[in-house]
C-alpha cells in the first residue's frame, strides 16, 4: 500500500483529481448508506442536483489528494500553485502578540491549509493541529509522520492533545482544528448546523476564552484542471460570546455555515455530522 501511495504522490495534481473523480462516484453509487447521508446533509443546506453531483465528485478529489500532501519530504516547498486571498488578517492578528485559533472546516483541501500556513507564516508563528488518530496503524504511523513537518506539530484528539494546544496558546502560538467534527461524548453540545442538531465540540470557544487569542477561519479550495489551490483567510461570521457553551457552539455553526456557502461544492456533505457521540 505504502508503496502505491508514493507512486501517487509523484503523479500531477490534474491527474491525482481526476483519479479523485471516479473515486468520489465510486464510492457514491456502492454505499447506499453513504448515498443517503450526502443526500440528505446536502438537502439539508439547499444544494441543487448539480451542486450535490459536483459535491460527489470533490470528496473523492479529497482522498487522492493526500499522498501528493502527505508524502513530500518535510522540508520541500509545496509543489502546487498555491495562491492567498486576505493573508493581511492573519498578519494582523500575529501582530496582536496573542496566541492564534485557526478554524478549518470540512471543506476543500483542509490538510493544505495547515502547511499552507506553516510554510507562509510558521517561521513567524508555529502551528500545532488538532487531529484524530487513525484506527488502523499503518495508516495511524502514516498519519503522524506525514503531517508533522516543519513550523508544523500535530496533536491527537484527547486530553494530552488539549493540554499540547493550550501550552502552545500560552506561548503565544498557533492552533487549528476542525470545528465541524464530532467529539467525543463529554466534549460537546448540541447546536444546529443547517438547521439540525448537530453534536458541536466546546473546545474552539474555550480555548479562546482560556487564553484570550486571537480567532480566525482558513479553508482551502482546490482550483480545477489541478491548476492548484486559493487559501482563504476569514474573519468570523459573528464573534464568539464570551461564556455558555450551548451559545458559543450555536454562534460557531452559523459561522461555519456562511464559509461553506462560499463553495458548497467542495464540503464533505458525505461526513456523518449528525451523528451521535462516541465514548471518550
Amino acid at each position: 500500500m505504502l508503496f502505491l501511495l508514493r507512486w501517487l504522490s509523484r503523479r500531477p495534481l490534474w491527474l491525482l483529481h481526476g483519479l479523485g473523480f471516479v473515486m468520489g462516484w465510486t464510492a457514491y453509487l456502492a454505499s447506499p448508506s453513504y448515498r443517503r447521508r450526502l443526500r440528505a446533509n446536502a438537502a439539508l443546506a439547499g444544494l441543487s442536483s448539480a451542486q450535490r453531483r459536483a459535491a460527489v465528485g470533490q470528496a473523492g478529489c479529497l482522498v487522492s489528494e493526500l499522498p501528493r500532501l502527505w508524502l513530500r519530504p518535510a522540508g520541500q516547498a509545496i509543489a502546487d500553485a498555491v495562491r492567498w486571498e486576505n493573508d493581511a488578517l492573519i498578519d494582523n492578528l500575529l501582530d496582536q502578540g496573542k496566541g492564534l485559533v485557526l478554524l478549518t472546516p470540512h471543506l476543500g483541501s483542509f490538510e493544505m491549509s495547515a502547511q499552507a500556513y506553516a510554510q507562509r507564516f510558521g517561521p513567524r508563528q508555529p502551528v500545532t493541529v488538532l487531529y484524530r488518530p487513525a484506527r488502523k496503524a499503518w495508516l495511524r504511523e502514516l498519519e503522524e509522520s506525514a503531517r508533522a513537518r516543519p513550523q508544523l506539530a500535530t496533536a491527537p484528539a484527547t486530553l494530552a492533545g488539549v493540554r499540547q494546544m493550550l501550552r502552545a496558546l500560552k506561548r503565544g502560538e498557533t492552533v487549528g482544528l476542525l470545528p465541524d467534527q464530532v467529539p467525543p461524548e463529554g466534549m460537546g453540545v448540541w447546536a444546529p448546523f443547517f438547521g439540525q442538531p448537530a453534536y458541536t465540540m466546546t473546545l474552539a470557544a474555550k480555548l479562546v476564552q482560556q487564553t484570550g487569542a486571537a480567532v480566525a477561519v482558513l479553508c482551502t479550495e482546490r482550483l480545477p484542471r489541478g491548476a492548484g489551490y486559493v487559501v482563504r483567510a476569514l474573519p468570523l461570521a459573528e464573534p464568539l460570546p464570551a461564556s455558555g457553551d450551548e451559545a458559543s457552539a450555536a454562534s460557531l455553526n452559523r459561522s461555519m455555515e456562511a464559509v461553506i456557502r462560499l463553495a458548497p461544492t467542495q464540503y464533505l456533505w458525505g461526513y456523518h455530522r449528525y451523528k451521535a457521540p462516541r465514548n471518550a
